[in-house]
């Protein structure tokens, strides 16, 4: 009888093929979150993942031997004792069946701990997911192949290339549709934004603006004035009411243009534009733009726009 791959070899081929699923799943997610409403953080977001790319590296090699060792080598040795006591000899279809029930364990734990609140959709698309995931290693890790690690390696990086080009191709040809905001003019913001909860700001097309309990607390403090009187940012959670001036800033594309506005008494810059073609809203950061935490104004029912540009 052919002897197994040494465990330790096993561990290591169990790490890289995480580690390319893992890309796989990168590769998924940003394709995915081009398609979304996203807010505009630049580019700082990425020269920072650049940064931390090392410790990025040393963090996923551990979480991957971590998984490896709990949740890989536990399902093809349970696989193995399956196979032998059912049937009389390993086999590989007992892999992904034993990987589906720990998976969908898996998945009870995090619903559990995250207190719930996935739809039956979700909680599926994540169980076949977490059990696919599961397999490819579970399987390999049995295996008593030799030589194993270039192959796995090489159509691991081709998969890892293929979805990303197939992701470039969908979204060139229209196939995927990414997201950009809705283009809108001077006209188009005359009217009056609501927050949903009672806090508005009302433009008019004389570029005059009044708000109403809107949410100054929402801001990002590190943008706040920065002199003796500022508002101490712990006690900055208040609203704003009073009245200002308004102008409309094109910027060189959609997502360079906002709204800037001015007040006496309260802390407003610029508001940006986000939001659908057919629903546009105003936005300010709340904390750390990377965060992607927003405070957000729409139309108020009944509020149009239109009428001579600002």
């Amino acid at each position: 009888m052919e002897k197994k791959r040494p465990y330790g070899l096993s561990l290591l081929l169990s790490i890289l093929v995480l580690h390319l699923e893992a890309g796989i799943a990168l590769v998924v997610s940003i394709v995915y979150g081009v398609t979304q409403e996203s807010p505009n953080t630049g580019v700082g977001g990425s020269a920072m993942f650049v940064l931390l790319l090392p410790v990025i590296a040393v963090f996923t090699t551990v979480a991957a031997a971590v998984l490896s060792l709990t949740l890989v080598l536990p399902t093809a040795w349970l696989s193995d004792v399956l196979g032998r006591r059912f049937g009389g000899r390993e086999v590989w279809w007992w892999v992904p069946a034993v990987a589906a029930a720990v998976s969908l364990l898996v998945v009870g734990v995090v619903v559990v701990l995250s207190g719930g609140g996935a739809g039956p959709v979700a909680l599926a698309t994540g169980w076949l997911l977490t059990a696919a995931a599961l397999t490819v290693p579970a399987l390999l890790w049995r295996s008593r192949r030799k030589r194993v690690f270039g192959p796995v390696l090489l159509w691991g990086v081709v998969a890892v290339v293929l979805t990303g080009v197939l992701g470039g191709v969908g979204l060139s040809t229209g196939l995927l549709r990414e997201y950009r905001p809705p283009a809108v003019t001077s006209a188009d913001i005359v009217g009056t934004w609501s927050d949903g909860k009672g806090g508005t700001l009302t433009f008019t097309a004389d570029g005059r603006v009044t708000a109403v309990d809107v949410d100054e607390g929402s801001l990002d403090v590190w943008d706040m004035p920065d002199d003796e009187d500022a508002e101490d940012p712990a006690d900055s959670h208040n609203s704003c009411t009073g009245q200002g001036t308004w102008a409309f800033e094109p910027g060189v594309n959609r997502w360079s243009q906002g709204v800037d506005v001015s007040f006496d008494a309260c802390s407003y810059d610029t508001w940006n534009i986000g939001g659908t073609e057919s629903r546009p809203t105003l936005y300010q950061y709340i904390g750390d733009p990377d965060s992607w935490d927003l405070y957000k104004l729409a139309r108020s029912t009944g509020s149009s726009g239109g009428g001579p540009s600002a």
